[in-house]
């Protein structure tokens, strides 16, 4: 059992990290659209989700190194939920 989980401490951040990369392609997409939209005389909804990264990724080297994790998989795991997160929350257009 120890195996299986010095494996899943070795793979989790890269996992992590890739469902990120993937999240970031398409969120870029998903910007192109809404310029698109912005073009026609859409209205363009946009997330927190930049700052949500930036803010899970400090928490996460912050919970990571307090706790006793490794630090990179606090990172990458801080920047995967900030992410979801701050998608979630939409910005006022104000």
């Amino acid at each position: 059992m120890e195996n299986v989980m010095d494996f899943f401490y070795a793979a989790l951040p890269w996992m992590a990290m890739g469902l990120l990369l993937a999240i970031f392609f398409v969120r870029s997409e998903h910007r192109k659209n809404m310029k698109n939209r912005e073009e026609n005389g859409e209205e363009a909804v946009e997330n927190y989700g930049t700052e949500g990264m930036c803010l899970g990724m400090c928490f996460g080297t912050a919970i990571g190194s307090s706790f006793g994790f490794d630090t990179g998989m606090g990172i990458s795991l801080g920047m995967l939920i900030g992410l979801a997160l701050g998608s979630c929350i939409k910005k006022d257009g104000k």
